[in-house]
């Protein structure tokens, strides 16, 4: 029980951290399971996954305020519009990949060459948009490459659904906090929706475990999420108006290299 905790409460903070942040939350938690050498259903982490998320939507509030209230506003309008089609785009391309039978592989090989190459991909990508001009209009080409990005972050584990995201965005021109927002907005929905999903199956479906579940650590993670991804993003909304994304480029490469390095002395 003491493991299980120990457990739980690690991976409850990695999820609140990395939720949101481009460096893959499930990339971060199948390498804290092996680190802790413990398997957390995959039902405890959506669980966790949509704490994470319902727990930063009153940051959005002004925007989605504007969205609600003055949707009649052509400005609004759009902008929700836009956001209704990333989510299309993503949910009908979700679909046809659960119908595929697709599912993340467990392997850490996959993730750390995806950390890779999206911490490879940050660098570059920073570095040849510095000094160009960026806008914070929306259009329905960054919605359309929003959807398509979090279907590729969807097949590819440790890609990060944010980070595929605004990489596109970034190269469409627009400036880091208003396709930070913009991703993160269609990425509320996106995950509550396929937590919805997947807990419904679990609930309806006894044999996958969901009357075995220990719902009072599920409820302690939950809790745990929440709060530091409430944190985290708070912290991310601002540092994106003065920071680039290189950083965090520069960490997964990092990371990467510590988990092959890892793998090729058989601690991983």
């Amino acid at each position: 029980m003491t493991n299980t905790l120990l457990t739980v409460v690690v991976s409850s903070v990695v999820e609140g951290i990395t939720e949101f942040l481009p460096v893959s939350s499930t990339g971060h938690l199948l390498l804290t399971e092996k680190i802790m050498k413990q398997h957390l259903s995959d039902l405890f982490n959506i669980i966790i996954q949509s704490a994470a998320v319902l727990a930063v939507i009153p940051l959005f509030r002004n925007r989605l305020s504007q969205i609600i209230f003055n949707w009649r506003e052509r400005e609004s309008f759009l902008y929700a519009a836009k956001l209704a089609l990333a989510f299309v785009i993503t949910g009908i391309g979700g679909l046809i990949i659960t119908k595929l039978g697709f599912k993340l592989p467990e392997d850490i090989k996959p993730v750390a060459v995806a950390f890779l190459v999206g911490g490879v991909a940050f660098v570059v990508v920073e570095a040849w948009i510095k000094g160009r001009p960026r806008t914070d209009n929306v259009t329905w080409k960054v919605a359309v490459a929003v959807g398509l990005a979090q279907l590729v972050a969807a097949v590819f584990p440790g890609a990060s659904r944010s980070g595929t995201s605004i990489l596109f965005v970034l190269l469409l021109g627009m400036a880091r906090p208003a396709a930070t927002e913009f991703s993160f907005l269609v990425g509320v929905p996106t995950m509550l929706a396929a937590g919805g999903y997947e807990l419904l199956k679990a609930v309806h479906h006894p044999t996958l475990g969901a009357t075995h579940e220990p719902w009072s650590l599920i409820g302690l993670g939950c809790v745990i999420s929440a709060i530091v991804s409430f944190v985290v993003v708070k912290w991310l909304l601002n540092y994106v108006r003065s920071h680039t994304f290189t950083a965090f480029g520069v960490y997964r490469i990092i990371l990467a290299g510590v988990i092959f390095a890892a793998m090729l002395t058989g601690h991983l």
